[in-house]
C-alpha cells in the first residue's frame, strides 16, 4: 500500500475521532487512520502540498484545489507547507510512515498547532491537540 497525504493531514490523523465533511469523507478518513495507528503496519507515504487521497472523497474537492471557500484552498495550503516545514520534510517526497509517525511525535508539541492549523474548524475540539499529546507520550517518552 501507497498513500499521498497533504501535509497537514500528518497531523490529523492522530486527533482524528469520526468528524468530517461527509460520510464518505469519514469513511476514507478512518481507513487512513486505522493504517497509520498500527504499529505493525508500514508504508510509504508521499507528503504532498495540494489534494490527497482523503480530498478526493470531501465534497468541497474540485479537480485540483479545495473549494469548500474562496480563501479555503490558500488556508489549506499554508497549513500543508508549515506541517511540512516544521517537520523538515521536502514536498511531494516519499517517506515511510513509521519514520513520519515518529518525527512527528518528535518535533509537534500540542500547543504548535495553535500556530501549524490557525483558522481550522477542527481545532477548537481539542481532539488534535489529543492526538499529538498521546503519539508524544508513546513514541518520546523520555521528552
Amino acid at each position: 500500500m501507497s498513500l499521498r497525504l497533504r501535509g497537514h493531514h500528518l497531523l490529523c490523523v492522530h486527533g482524528f475521532r469520526g468528524m468530517g465533511y461527509s460520510p464518505e469523507f469519514v469513511e476514507k478518513m478512518s481507513g487512513v487512520v486505522e493504517k497509520i495507528r498500527n504499529d505493525h503496519d508500514d508504508f510509504p507515504i508521499q507528503v504532498v502540498a495540494a489534494l490527497d487521497d482523503t480530498c478526493m472523497t470531501c465534497p468541497h474537492h474540485g479537480i485540483t484545489t479545495c473549494e469548500a471557500s474562496e480563501e479555503s484552498n490558500d488556508h489549506v495550503l499554508s497549513m500543508d507547507r508549515k506541517v511540512i516545514k516544521q517537520l523538515g520534510l521536502q514536498e511531494g517526497e516519499t517517506y515511510e510512515k513509521s519514520f513520519l509517525v515518529a518525527l512527528t511525535s518528535a518535533k509537534v508539541r500540542p500547543d504548535d498547532l495553535d500556530e501549524l492549523c490557525k483558522g481550522c474548524s477542527w481545532l477548537s475540539y481539542g481532539v488534535c491537540k489529543e492526538g499529538i499529546a498521546d503519539i508524544r507520550e508513546k513514541y518520546c517518552d523520555t521528552l
